[in-house]
């Protein structure tokens, strides 16, 4: 069956891991930036995570890319909003760039090559603690699976934080910079016991259940943990339509322009 009603710009899709609680405050606002930026485009959501799919019933992204060319499109960008180009990035840009009937750009993500770094690092650093307040923790999601390439550029984004910085250190919640060497160091390191105070900054897109639970939670928390070793321990918020809210990179209007500046490679 022919595509009716072709359309000639191209649909956007927004491909995200998604979320079920909190985090869906930040999505909704991202979602509010870019109809504000396209107008005159049609801009759908498509949600990578098989867990969030399930509890919210929000479609994945092959789903959309149907539903994109059922709607007369035979152009689709998709901006993944990730901030690493690991296995993830790649199963959406293999599923939107192998769909049928369909030609796809996909932009890249956040941290895509080394030469964002600095872009994005420097809209962030506004919120570090000085040396001589304390110690900032850059907290990263990782992957449990060693084999995966975006570890590389995990270890990448570690170097570059401990050259640029003498206070500065990363540490994830799965793989690499592995978080229990960290702890360990917290505890025997003078370089790291010379600091009263941490703060941590989720480098996450969303501050959902990982920041909430794993990082600032109760028992087993990155804050438990520290608080016992003598921390005082910080997370930032932010306040969005009148509740408070971890801050994560969401949050910065900083970091919002530069996925519209993913978008806008892909739309051309």
């Amino acid at each position: 069956m022919g595509i009716k009603n072709s359309k000639a710009k191209p649909a956007i899709i927004i491909a995200a891991f998604g979320s079920s609680r909190r985090g869906k405050a930040a999505l909704n606002a991202f979602n509010e930036k870019v109809a504000s930026y396209y107008p005159d485009f049609d801009i759908y959501w498509a949600f990578t995570s098989a867990i969030i799919r399930k509890k919210t019933g929000n479609p994945g992204l092959h789903q959309i890319l149907g539903k994109v060319v059922e709607d007369g499109y035979r152009y689709a960008a998709v901006l993944p909003l990730q901030i690493f180009p690991g296995s993830e990035y790649q199963k959406i840009y293999d599923t939107a760039t192998q769909y049928p009937g369909l030609r796809v750009v996909v932009g890249e993500t956040l941290m895509h090559r080394r030469e964002f770094f600095t872009d994005v690092i420097e809209v962030v650093e506004r919120d570090f603690l000085h040396p001589g307040e304390g110690l900032n923790i850059v907290a990263l999601h990782g992957t449990p699976d060693a084999d995966d390439p975006v570890n590389f550029v995990y270890a990448e984004v570690e170097k570059y934080l401990q050259d640029k910085y003498e206070n500065v250190m990363a540490a994830a919640l799965e793989g690499v910079p592995d978080a229990e060497t960290f702890f360990k160091s917290v505890a025997t390191s003078r370089t790291v016991r010379q600091y009263q105070r941490v703060r941590i900054l989720p480098f996450m897109y969303t501050a959902g259940l990982h920041v909430e639970d794993d990082i600032m939670g109760g028992s087993g928390s990155w804050k438990n943990t520290l608080s016992e070793a003598g921390y005082e321990v910080e997370c930032l918020t932010t306040q969005i339509d009148g509740e408070r809210y971890y801050k994560s990179l969401a949050s910065y209007t900083g970091i919002q322009d530069l996925f519209l500046q993913r978008l806008t490679s892909c739309v051309k």
